[in-house]
């Protein structure tokens, strides 16, 4: 896995194949450089799957998060495509509390259905991936259940978008390759660095840092939390996981464009139109 530090560093996913596969402030979350989750699961945290050609499934993670319509989901661009895998999956499935037990199938045999899904303005899987990592970012729009929503059943982050500075930072998602098993949420939480010029390639100012955060491939999509409150399993949402190294992750602020993004994909059906 390269440097975050150079140019283009590694996105977090993980291909494999089926065949082997409140009121009252929350007291902190423990610091972490990707121990596992000490309660077992988050209940709007989960893990995300991509069916992909060729009987391939692509992990990642993601998060539930507040919309008008109770069904918006909030991951990484790159877990639906990117310059690395410019192929759209042929469907997609996310489970929210993923507690183990059955891996990328499970799943898909009992996770809620991606309806439809919008990546950032700007994210282009024909461009170099350095120059459009600054649009990691995507909205999916989930199926319903018996007329609930995945936010009625499991509750919802808020969206936060720039500007976010450097703080306290809880990272979540469920890491596939060694030493990980990718059954089992993982976190990183600390001071989260915001880099500035001169730090970092230019592509990457602004970028969120954790370090040190171990976790790998898999986590991608999952979220960057502050205000996390663990009695509703829930925070403010600033950033998705995009890319790492060996013991740094980052995690891009969504611009104020985001905002009008979910606005589009979480509107109530009939009352406007989502861009697939």
């Amino acid at each position: 896995m390269t440097s975050t530090r150079a140019a283009v560093a590694a996105l977090m996913t993980c291909t494999t194949a089926f065949a082997v596969m409140g009121a009252v402030p929350a007291p902190p979350v423990p610091a972490s450089a990707g121990d596992a989750w000490p309660r077992g699961t988050v209940r709007t945290v989960g893990k995300l799957v991509a069916k992909l050609p060729g009987n391939q499934a692509e992990s990642c993670s993601a998060a539930v998060i507040d919309a008008p319509n109770g069904s918006v989901v909030a991951t990484a661009a790159h877990c639906i495509a990117s310059p690395e895998r410019p192929q759209l999956p042929e469907s997609m499935y996310f489970q929210p509390g993923y507690d183990g037990g059955g891996g990328p199938q499970a799943v898909i045999d009992k996770g809620w259905k991606v309806r439809s899904w919008t990546m950032a303005p700007g994210w282009d899987v024909n461009k170099d991936l350095d120059s459009v990592l600054r649009n990691d970012w995507a909205f999916l729009k989930m199926e319903r259940r018996g007329g609930r929503t995945i936010q009625d059943a499991y509750g919802a982050n808020t969206l936060r978008t720039e500007p976010v500075g450097s703080g306290t930072t809880v990272t979540l998602g469920y890491p596939v390759t060694s030493p990980y098993d990718g059954e089992t949420l993982n976190y990183c939480a600390g001071h989260a660095h915001r880099y500035r010029h001169g730090e970092i390639a230019a592509s990457s100012v602004g970028t969120l840092s954790l370090r040190p955060c171990r976790l790998t491939q898999g986590v991608s999509g999952g979220p960057w939390l502050r205000d996390f409150d663990e009695s509703r399993g829930a925070g403010t949402l600033v950033a998705v996981t995009s890319v790492g190294s060996a013991d740094e992750l980052l995690g891009r602020p969504y611009p104020k464009a985001a905002g009008a993004v979910l606005q589009r994909i979480g509107a109530v059906d009939g009352k406007a139109s989502t861009r697939h």
